[in-house]
């Protein structure tokens, strides 16, 4: 069925439209009365990958291409239960949240990683910074592997050898060996901060999308502020710093497994590539073939396009390169807070690490505050928006309303945190801060991660592998 929008490549990039192209409302005489929505038929289009030449016209029109069996093939992952749709998005979102969770959890026996090995204070930042520095590497393998070998098997090597570094952290020998592991550690966590941004676009539709990226998005926020509570316990109630990391090792297999036994491959190429497989072999006939197996290309040249894709996807948008730079000055800052919270709690209000992690509370519950704002809200007024724009999508852009709002709230609240972490006043004048910052925080990434999701969809993996890349600089910078 033919789309009602064409793609139109900019430069080497496949993008959406945006406000740019003076879409404007239809009025009732101009809707579609189609078995399929627009945003269905938006989606099924031929999306170029950037560098990628388009696919033969004559190779698409043939009876021996898979495709979807219609509109509602059950094996089109958009079509499964909302129930199974539901849990693959609380995984995606447990994934991330133990890739998030790693990074900052040493923060709590950081005393006694000090103690062991005679870390000075530039060298105590580096148990973080270093995990975080990971990401930088691994969302260049692991977003566009994602987009060639689907999403699960890469999920499933990574969290294999991220378990494995986890165990080797719990037994590192000596402080270099410590930091090692931890970036490496970091550069497997990092798949399902890209791949499972590409899973949510898999599964659910653009009206939908935004209730599933929600609660995905409080996944890589409430990593961070959970982490250093569960650290600080562990040191407060005796326990050695070995345990953090067994911790860690076991929570990481824990995924593994749920991934393994639970979760179905979700990217649609692949899926469809795997039907044609089965056409050939139960039919006889080689003539069957999808997308995927299209391109006989060598090893190197595939290599080639794997790390490439991202930078291209970056390099040649201004527009991603902003909300990039934006995003990571605003996780800089969330990361900021794991030197500055201890400072300000421990050193000058006297608590102890185990309290000093709880301070990190307002910051979640100001998340979670943040997702329910967008579902009953923000969310809604989108879904409106998409009926005025029917039966043409959304423009991207007008999934930015909601960094409107969450850009000065984190403005007001780091004044507000500033203003009030001296150790004169109560503690109770920072802390509310904290909610707040986590409100504007979610708000800004749920919104900017909606736009590029919508902008590069069928290359949103590779599009967030390199925001992802610039946004943990940052992160690993800024503390």
């Amino acid at each position: 069925m033919s789309s009602t929008l064409s793609p139109k490549p900019l430069g080497d990039i496949e993008k959406q439209h945006t406000f740019t192209t003076a879409l404007e409302p239809l009025g009732q005489e101009d809707s579609t009365t189609d078995d399929i929505t627009v945003i269905e038929k938006r989606e099924l289009d031929q999306v170029e990958a950037p560098g990628e030449p388009p696919f033969p016209e004559e190779l698409a029109k043939s009876e021996y291409l898979v495709k979807w069996d219609g509109p509602d093939d059950p094996e089109n992952p958009k079509n499964w239960s909302v129930l199974k749709r539901s849990y693959i998005t609380a995984v995606a979102g447990l994934l991330v949240l133990n890739a998030t969770f790693s990074s900052s959890a040493p923060a709590g026996v950081i005393g006694q990683l000090t103690e062991r090995f005679h870390l000075v204070e530039e060298t105590q930042v580096l148990t973080i910074s270093l995990f975080v520095a990971g990401y930088c590497v691994g969302p260049l393998l692991w977003g566009p592997l994602s987009e060639q070998y689907g999403r699960k098997n890469p999920l499933l090597v990574a969290f294999f050898v991220y378990a494995l570094f986890q165990v080797a952290a719990a037994l590192a020998p000596n402080t270099a060996a410590l930091l090692v592991f931890r970036f490496i550690g970091g550069a497997f966590s990092a798949s399902p901060l890209t791949s499972s941004g590409g899973i949510i676009a898999d599964i659910w539709d653009a009206a939908t999308r935004g209730k599933a990226l929600a609660f995905f998005v409080l996944a890589p926020f409430g990593g961070p502020a959970l982490g250093p509570i569960v650290g600080g316990y562990i040191n407060v109630g005796g326990a050695s710093w070995h345990w953090l990391f067994w911790v860690l090792a076991l929570f990481a297999g824990f995924c593994f497994v749920l991934v393994l036994v639970t979760i179905p491959e979700t990217y649609a190429p692949t899926i469809l590539t795997r039907k044609a497989q089965k056409k050939r072999k139960e039919t006889g006939d080689n003539k069957y073939f999808s997308e995927l197996e299209v391109e006989d290309i060598d090893l190197r040249t595939r290599l080639e396009r794997i790390l490439g894709r991202p930078f291209k996807v970056l390099f040649l948008e201004p527009m991603l390169i902003a909300i990039t730079l934006y995003m990571s000055f605003v996780y800089g800052c969330v990361y900021l807070l794991f030197e500055a919270y201890p400072i300000v709690y421990t050193e000058g209000h006297h608590l102890n690490s185990g309290e000093s992690g709880l301070m990190f509370l307002p910051l979640f519950f100001g998340g979670v505050a943040g997702v329910f704002l967008y579902i009953f809200y923000f969310n809604p007024a989108y879904v409106k928006k998409m009926e005025e724009y029917a039966p043409r999508p959304a423009p991207p852009e007008v999934r930015l309303i909601p960094a409107f709002y969450g850009g000065p709230m984190l403005f007001v609240s780091f004044l507000w945190f500033g203003w009030t972490s001296f150790p004169s006043l109560s503690i109770w004048a920072a802390l509310p801060s904290g909610a707040l910052m986590g409100v504007g925080v979610v708000l800004i990434f749920l919104s900017l991660f909606n736009y590029i999701i919508d902008a590069y969809l069928m290359v949103a993996a590779s599009a967030l592998a390199a925001t992802t890349v610039v946004r943990s600089l940052f992160g690993a910078g800024f503390p």
